[in-house]
């Protein structure tokens, strides 16, 4: 018989036990797929809205909590005649329950900015002027409102038609409602406040160039933070907190997995003494009986990975789906979620069986002889 054949003869002794080790181990990895899926999806998709519009420094207030709270417009004219910023432009942005969607991204756009430039009308067009009291939907906020041009709108307390349907080039961008800025500050509360300026430097600035800016405006207004756009997700303190929040989230599920692989094993290595001192006995070293009981806890720990991956997967395609998720992120799945997904279940296998291998190993031919 060998070695691998000997190691899948001891999963397969117990069926049932083993089965439900890979299940505890498999929803440990399916919390780790879904979670990191959702907030690597949305630092994806928040990073394809800002390339979409063509934003190279955000300035914003995340002081006191991970959404940017609102500060006076006119900040925007005084960064606007700084050296190096050929444009910028303001917006108003908040996440609220729109008709039957629990949860939506509206925003209030400055008119004749390039943040409109973005969008490809698919059907009726933008609003005429600032003042118009209308929307544009992307095509995935179409859809979960189930709106067309020409139809009607309430947001907060106004009531506006949806003059036009558009494609924004992102996910974040599809999933929003879009209006003229003076608009959703009247019905917001928000007179002559935002909470993001939007900056674009001229071609050809240097980074170097473009960090002095960034400088500039920060000793200019003191509780204001301003980034490069390719920064914005690896700096923000929301991001960093929604990766804590789903790794320390996930480690929990795993410690559970951890726990039920090292009782299995260790289950296993009590009621096979005799095959393990008969092992011995033949010739078998103590290191090769560690290896056997490391192999087939590892073992466990892969098909619970690959279980997790596909479970993991399914409940983040369900998520997708979701109204209340659904226009705000892609949920991420590659190769490398999946293979680092699969790492970890293995490192939970080979961990939980490191003491039931030890002891093992500390048994004696004669006294497992006599079990």
């Amino acid at each position: 018989m060998s070695f691998l054949q000997v190691i899948f003869r001891g999963l397969w002794r117990r069926p049932v036990r083993t089965g439900l080790t890979v299940l505890g181990i498999s929803i440990g990895i399916a919390a780790v797929v879904a979670l990191v899926g959702m907030s690597s999806g949305y630092e994806k998709s928040v990073s394809g809205q800002l390339d979409a519009i063509g934003i190279d420094v955000i300035v914003s207030n995340m002081q006191g909590g991970i959404m940017p709270k609102a500060f006076d417009e006119s900040v925007r004219d005084r960064i606007a005649e700084l050296p190096g910023v050929a444009e910028a432009n303001g917006t108003l942005m908040q996440m609220l329950s729109v008709e039957d969607a629990p949860m939506m991204v509206v925003y209030g756009r400055e008119w004749g900015s390039f943040t409109w430039d973005q969008f490809k009308l698919i059907e009726g067009r933008l609003p005429r002027d600032a003042d118009e009291p209308a929307v544009v939907l992307g095509k995935l906020a179409a859809e979960v409102l189930r709106k067309k041009a020409g139809d009607r709108i309430q947001v907060e307390t106004g009531d506006f038609e949806v003059v036009g349907i558009v494609d924004g080039q992102s996910v974040l961008e599809n999933g929003a409602v879009n209006m003229p800025l003076p608009r959703f500050q009247e019905v917001s509360g928000y007179d002559g406040r935002v909470n993001f300026i939007n900056i674009r430097v001229p071609g050809g600035s240097s980074p170097a160039a473009v960090d002095e800016l960034c400088r500039t405006i920060e000793e200019m207004f003191p509780g204001l933070r301003a980034v490069k756009a390719d920064q914005v997700v690896g700096t923000s303190q929301g991001f960093q907190m929604a990766r804590a929040m789903s790794w320390s989230t996930s480690l929990l599920a795993l410690v559970v997995g951890v726990l039920g692989v090292m009782n299995t094993m260790l289950m296993s290595v009590f009621e096979r003494k005799h095959e393990i001192g008969v092992l011995l006995a033949l010739g078998w070293r103590r290191s090769r009986i560690m290896a056997l009981i490391l192999c087939e806890s590892a073992a466990m720990g892969f098909l619970g990975g690959i279980v997790g991956v596909v479970l993991g997967s399914v409940t983040l395609a369900a998520l997708q789906m979701a109204p209340a998720v659904r226009g705000f992120l892609e949920p991420d799945l590659g190769w490398g979620l999946a293979a680092s997904a699969i790492s970890i279940a293995v490192g939970v296998g080979v961990i939980s069986g490191l003491y039931p291998a030890w002891r093992s190993s500390r048994l004696s031919p004669g006294i497992a002889l006599q079990g």
